[in-house]
């Protein structure tokens, strides 16, 4: 099984010492197939991709591939920063029944969340008191928050609301691990 064609067969002239025709085996099975990136914590220990999300460590900056629609099932923590680069960061969420993300806003920051499993209502105005665009949510739906928007998100099904978000630029510090909405809400209140 290999990757896809490469119109260079001997290396591309991005990465020349890449030969992008590799067989899927040997990606696993080679030690110097990773070399080339430096893993965030600076020691070159790669785990493989398919199961890279069972680790809360925040990936980021690294390049990382994961099932995003089962690491977001499988997320148990209120949020977990699964990835943060530079412009860029992907959170996991988890929402019990009834419970929300609270009344928020990102001045510089445009957000995407979409919904892996559960329902609920999104929320979102100009002002805090005018919430005039609500919606229903659920499985599969993507959320576009633009920003300098006031949005909320509330879990209304009989189960956990899971859901993935991206942050353009970041949002949360790199590797921010939030059990309970609680300990969201302390950190904001230390950091902020």
């Amino acid at each position: 099984m290999y990757f896809f064609h490469n119109p260079y067969p001997f290396g591309s002239p991005y990465y020349p010492n890449y030969y992008m025709n590799r067989p899927v085996e040997n990606m696993y099975t080679d030690p110097n197939f990773y070399n080339q990136w430096t893993h965030p914590n600076g020691n070159n220990q790669w785990i493989h991709p398919y199961f890279e999300h069972s680790s809360t460590q925040d990936r980021g900056p690294a390049p990382f591939v994961v099932n995003i629609e089962e690491a977001a099932e499988q997320n148990k923590t209120y949020r977990t920063a699964l990835w943060t680069g530079n412009y860029l960061q992907v959170t996991l969420m988890s929402l019990q029944p009834g419970e929300d993300i609270g009344l928020e806003i990102h001045p510089h920051t445009d957000q995407f969340l979409r919904i892996e499993q559960g329902e609920g209502i999104v929320e979102m105005g100009r002002t805090p008191n005018n919430l005039n665009y609500r919606r229903k949510v659920k499985e599969d739906s993507a959320i576009m928050v633009p920003a300098g928007t006031w949005h909320n998100v509330v879990n209304t099904g009989k189960g956990p609301l899971k859901l993935y978000s991206i942050y353009a630029p970041p949002h949360h510090p790199h590797g921010t691990i939030h059990r309970t909405k609680a300990d969201a809400q302390a950190h904001e209140a230390n950091h902020f």
